[in-house]
Formats: structure tokens, C-alpha cells, sequence
């Protein structure tokens, strides 16, 4: 005589399109790069600007590093979630370099020329000017990109 036994089975649904692990590592990739690159070129950012935004008055580079590497980590989950929704999913090397590129062109425009320098200024005495064009944040945040896409493509399958 045999008997039978029922098992329940858990199963996971993913709620954000995309890999966000590889989104998550990119991101940190990027933004460690990008964050050598502001210390060498725009230390300030790091030590002041960033710091500012969240009511941290006086030089605060390590704290400026922490925020920006939040930053950089939340970004790349977005970007994987982009890339999840638009059927980026098993695209070629190149084409989510390319998205990378865009998405960190895109950053630029909008968060560090934008909406960065009016929430400095909202916060503190350090007021740059809105736009605030700067070709250096240009160079870091495409090259934040580019890891973004790269790495992520390299940890598709996490």
C-alpha cells in the first residue's frame, strides 16, 4: 500500500525587469571609476557638493564617497530595469555598451546638470549655476555608463 504525500513549492516572481544583481555590480563598478575620476579632476564634488545635498556641511569626502556610491548602485538598478523592460535581455555586447553610453549621457543631463545644482543650492550657501555644463561630469558619467553596460552585460545570468 503506498500513500501519498502533498508538497508545497514555493516559486519567486521577479518584479523588476532585468537583472538587478548585474545592475547593482555595474553600477558599483561605474561608480568607483567614476569616483576615482572626480577625485582626480573635481574633488570638490566629493567632498562638498555631494555631502551638501543631504544637509553634511564642510569637507565630507568620505561620506561624499558613500552617498555617491548609493547613488551610483540605486542608477544601476534602473538601468538593468530599462534594460529588462526594452528587451535589452541577451543583447549583444555592444548594444548594451551603447545603452550604457546613452543612459550615462542621459544622467548627465538631467541629474548632474540639472537637478544636482539646483538641489546644492537649495541646500546651501554653495549655489553653481542651473544648467551646470560641466565636459568633465560628461567624461565621468559616460565612462560610468559604459561600465554600467558592460559589467551588466558580463553578469547576465547572475
Amino acid at each position: 500500500m503506498s500513500t501519498q504525500t502533498e508538497t508545497a513549492t514555493a516559486t519567486a516572481t521577479e518584479t523588476i525587469p532585468g537583472n538587478w544583481k548585474a545592475g547593482v555590480a555595474g553600477g558599483l563598478g561605474g561608480g568607483l571609476v567614476f569616483g576615482m575620476l572626480m577625485t582626480m579632476m573635481m574633488p570638490n564634488i566629493l567632498e562638498t557638493a555631494i555631502p551638501v545635498m543631504y544637509g553634511i556641511e564642510g569637507p565630507a569626502g568620505g561620506v561624499g564617497w558613500v552617498i555617491h556610491m548609493i547613488h551610483a548602485a540605486i542608477l544601476g538598478v534602473v538601468f538593468a530595469a530599462l534594460l529588462g523592460g526594452a528587451g535589452f535581455a541577451g543583447a549583444s555586447v555592444q548594444r548594451q555598451l551603447g545603452a550604457g553610453i546613452a543612459y550615462g549621457l542621459v544622467l548627465w543631463i538631467v541629474l548632474a546638470t540639472f537637478v544636482m545644482p539646483a538641489w546644492v543650492g537649495a541646500m546651501g550657501p554653495m549655489a553653481p549655476p542651473v544648467p551646470d555644463v560641466n565636459p568633465m561630469s560628461a567624461v565621468g558619467h559616460v565612462v560610468y555608463g559604459a561600465i554600467l553596460g558592460g559589467v551588466s552585460h558580463a553578469l547576465e545570468g547572475l
